[in-house]
């Protein structure tokens, strides 16, 4: 497809399915070859185009070991294969980003286009970093971060619908973090023992940042599988300490206690309710 600058859609969403219908056309049209999946997983056999692997997923939506599967392997590229992937990531989704576009900007009276480009944004943020591969229903994971922008974006410009018995709500919604910054108090552990220097990074990226493994450990020279043991040995490491009931005092006088229940906390997600949704 050959689409000059002043033929591309103004529309966030109409520019990436532009993207993704150029990407997908003859001569060489990105594909999956299906067959790596093996037999047990239900998909169609051989080389598939994106866009067919989209229509089948759609035709059978409770094929829900297939669409992991794909969508696995999908995120999987994006993240590691270039941007090409990033663009045939968000044509795969592109039915269920455009239903919550609609859903969204239902009665909103600012530009619709606001609404699909904080969707996008949501979706690409978890697509490069927050969803976890080794987790069920990836691509759920990806449409409830789109999902949660756009929301977001209704709440700021004071449209968004008010909740039952907001009266009755009372005392903070999210939780303070104690104990300052959590990549200070990485450091802290850092001092104590608890991680080491090398690993540092690693754990502030992938368990504070929910940054996504994959790049992290390519990297590092290592596989995905090896960065999770050595970060869940670090998680145990932590877990220990926090058992710890006559602990020595840290930097700064702080308690050992105090800093790894910090570290804990700070790597918990805290988010509000929202609305149903439905992924297809």
């Amino acid at each position: 497809m050959d689409m000059s600058l002043t033929q591309w859609p103004d529309s966030p969403l109409d520019a990436a399915d532009a993207a993704f219908a150029a990407l997908t056309s003859d001569p060489d049209p990105l594909s999956i070859d299906l067959d790596v999946f093996g037999p047990d997983v239900g998909l169609p056999a051989g080389v598939m185009t994106l866009p067919a692997v989209r229509d089948w997923l759609l035709a059978h939506t409770d094929a829900f070991r297939a669409r992991d599967a794909v969508w696995v392997e999908v995120i999987r590229r994006a993240r590691l294969d270039g941007p090409q992937w990033v663009i045939a990531a968000v044509g795969m989704a592109m039915p269920a980003l455009r239903r919550y576009t609609r859903q969204l900007c239902d009665g909103y009276r600012s530009d619709p286009d606001d609404i699909e480009a904080e969707i996008l944004t949501g979706f690409l943020a978890a697509l490069r970093d927050h969803v976890d591969l080794t987790r069920p229903a990836p691509y759920a994971a990806l449409c409830r971060a789109g999902w949660r922008a756009g929301y977001k974006l209704r709440q700021q410009a004071g449209e968004a619908t008010p909740v039952e018995d907001v009266e009755h709500i009372t005392g903070p919604r999210i939780p303070q973090v104690p104990y300052g910054h959590p990549d200070v108090l990485v450091n802290r552990a850092v001092r104590l023992g608890i991680l080491d220097p090398g690993d540092e990074q690693p754990y502030i990226d992938v368990r504070l940042g929910r940054r996504a493994i994959e790049p992290i450990a390519a990297r590092l020279g290592i596989t995905s599988d090896a960065l999770r043991m050595r970060l869940a040995r670090i998680d145990t490491r932590i877990g220990r300490s926090r058992r710890c009931r006559a602990a020595p005092t840290t930097y700064a006088g702080q308690p050992i206690r105090a800093l790894v229940a910090s570290l804990v906390a700070a790597s918990i997600c805290a988010s509000k309710p929202m609305p149903a949704m439905t992924v297809k």
